[in-house]
């Protein structure tokens, strides 16, 4: 259930306005988590709702035509961010788990799309058909890498680490319940 109200929060940063977070959302961190509560057979769920976004904002919101092989590199990465949440978080969960998928994810996301872009730019009006070219592509991107590293550590910090709080802390107070509370013994001073 958790992981489904993820989804929708993650469909909602997304397609409400945030012009100057340059890619602060929790799509990653959603997929992510998905993967690591969810099983395989529900990957559809949010590859469409993210799928049908990803149309909405082309054609509604940027009104642009909409060309699915453009997207193609990105709806994979989806698959691949959900597969690195089953991977690595699935069977067991840890801060140095966690960890390496808030770097993995949005760095994989970063090398392949920015990657792409610069492949993709036929003319090479934006960047340079050279090594210079895809470095520039790069660096322009990092604005973005930057929130993107920055918000799916936010969010998978939110998703696992409250129900791990919520747990420690009923533990520790089921703990108290049980321990007796400490006698106090007085001490004496030696009188003089």
């Amino acid at each position: 259930m958790a992981a489904y109200l993820f989804l929708i929060f993650a469909v909602l940063t997304r397609v409400l306005p945030h012009p100057d977070w340059l890619n602060f959302t929790a799509v990653g961190a959603m997929l992510i988590y998905f993967g690591a509560r969810r099983s395989w057979r529900e990957i559809a769920a949010p590859l469409a709702a993210l799928i049908a976004v990803d149309y909405c904002l082309t054609v509604f919101v940027y009104h642009y035509s909409f060309h699915p092989q453009a997207y193609l590199l990105t709806w994979a990465w989806y698959a691949m961010a959900f597969a690195l949440g089953r991977i690595l978080l699935h069977a067991r969960t840890s801060f140095l788990r966690v960890a390496a998928s808030v770097f993995l994810g949005p760095t994989s996301f970063f090398v392949l799309s920015n990657f792409a872009v610069w492949v993709m730019d036929s003319t090479g009006i934006t960047y340079a058909r050279s090594l210079g070219g895809l470095v520039t592509c790069y660096v322009a991107a990092l604005p973005f890498y930057r929130n993107d590293l920055l918000s799916t550590g936010f969010f998978l910090a939110l998703a696992f680490g409250i129900p791990a709080l919520v747990r420690r802390t009923a533990e520790a107070r089921a703990l108290g319940d049980r321990i007796p509370a400490p006698v106090r013994v007085p001490i004496r001073t030696p009188r003089a």
